[in-house]
């Protein structure tokens, strides 16, 4: 995207940098990184950030509005729904597409954001690595609105312990072990200190939940949340089961907060209005079905890690659509092939990380990660066998 980096980088690559830094990025935790790591970062111009991070605030001024909770009151299905809800998010990741505009320009378009965490801690790793790999110049940062490694850290420290003995705030999640994202939890117990809790092994007693360790009970009066509950709609019964203490009455502290999971979603898409946002509508909505399906994407809101998406929309494919209410039409935007690699161009999303500490009048921008593809799809599950794809960060010019 900035054309004398993109040259410099794929100029000095040699796999023998690259397998170097993969083994940097795999020696705290062996075994733990679960995913394809590109071999290129993004390298992003000052001007793309601008419409990113106006974007994303746009979507943060209609988030912070009085009303947004009845705006969003039916984002959440009843049989999840989570009692205690806060007044906002924690976290809110916004991921946009690196796109061509009708007369060709590079544009950022929206393509989902998310009220959950993400790589949070693996990216606080994962720039220092690449740094001491790629020797990149020092006129690019992955962060934000001047944050560093020390700082970021220490906000995500405020958000997620907020003050409480790390030993009592727990990051919980389904068989979090065997997750492809588990050298993120990981680094989060290295990072916070705070411990990584299954939910199979939550003890509830009265409205207390509680944990063993080292042959102690101890209390949890604060849970980072990690468990996504479509996903733990797919589970055993025995982990459903499990799973029900969630939705009940406890006297326990929430970041974020599952509810958070729904509202800040897809479900919020057709509310937004910005440039960089494509059109999206409620299927329930559409008064006329457009003729010319092929520019749109069909959507269900409630879909774990992309499933469900159709991309070559059909009249068929709305017609069999039963729960209109439960899916939007997103207007298809155009990957741009933008990323020259030494095989061949690559597409790219960039995902957008903002925190919000208890007390904030808004979030703020923190971090990213990248993810580059050369499916048809972003993903890994699309991008099998393929080289110069998979998981990266985005350097910002500063």
């Amino acid at each position: 995207m900035v054309p004398s980096m993109r040259s410099w980088f794929n100029k000095n690559f040699t796999e023998e940098k690259y397998q170097a830094y993969l083994h940097d990025l795999n020696t705290p935790h062996p075994g733990a990184l679960d995913f394809r790591v590109a071999e290129t970062p993004v390298f992003v111009d000052k001007a793309f950030t601008g419409k990113m991070l106006s974007a994303c605030e746009s979507i943060v001024d209609v988030i912070t509005q009085y009303n947004f909770k009845q705006l969003t009151s039916h984002a959440i299905p009843d049989e999840v729904r989570v009692p205690n809800e806060n007044s906002h998010s924690h976290f809110i990741a916004f991921d946009f597409g690196i796109c061509e505009d009708e007369e060709g320009q590079l544009v950022p378009k929206l393509i989902e954001m998310q009220g959950f965490p993400t790589l949070f801690a693996f990216q606080a790793f994962q720039p220092e690595v690449a740094e001491k790999h790629f020797t990149l110049p020092a006129g690019y940062s992955s962060y934000l609105n001047g944050f560093n490694k020390q700082t970021y850290l220490q906000l995500l420290k405020d958000i997620i312990v907020a003050g409480h003995a790390p030993e009592n705030v727990v990051l919980l999640e389904i068989l979090p072990h065997k997750q492809k994202t588990r050298i993120d939890f990981y680094f989060t117990e290295d990072y916070l200190g705070i411990p990584i809790v299954d939910l199979a092994d939550v003890i509830k007693e009265g409205r207390k939940l509680y944990y063993e360790k080292d042959g102690r009970t101890i209390e949890i009066k604060r849970v980072y949340n990690r468990i996504i509950f479509d996903d733990l709609q797919q589970q055993n019964v025995v982990l459903q089961e499990k799973g029900r203490i969630l939705f009940e009455d406890l006297d326990v502290e929430w970041a974020p907060h599952p509810n958070w999971f729904y509202r800040i979603s897809k479900f919020t898409l057709p509310y937004l209005d910005h440039p960089c946002i494509p059109e999206t509508k409620f299927l329930s909505d559409l008064k006329v079905i457009p003729t010319d399906l092929e520019n749109f994407v069909l959507k269900p809101l409630f879909s774990f890690s992309g499933q469900g998406v159709v991309i070559d929309v059909t009249l068929a494919d709305i017609e069999a659509v039963k729960d209109r209410h439960n899916w939007i039409l997103q207007r298809k935007v155009k990957y741009a092939d933008v990323i020259k690699t030494l095989d061949g161009p690559a597409k790219a999303e960039i995902r957008v990380f903002y925190f919000w500490k208890d007390g904030d009048a808004r979030p703020i921008a923190t971090q990213n990660l990248a993810r580059l593809s050369k499916g048809k799809m972003i993903g890994v599950r699309y991008n099998k066998d393929k080289e110069w794809v998979g998981g990266t960060l985005a350097y910002f010019e500063k």
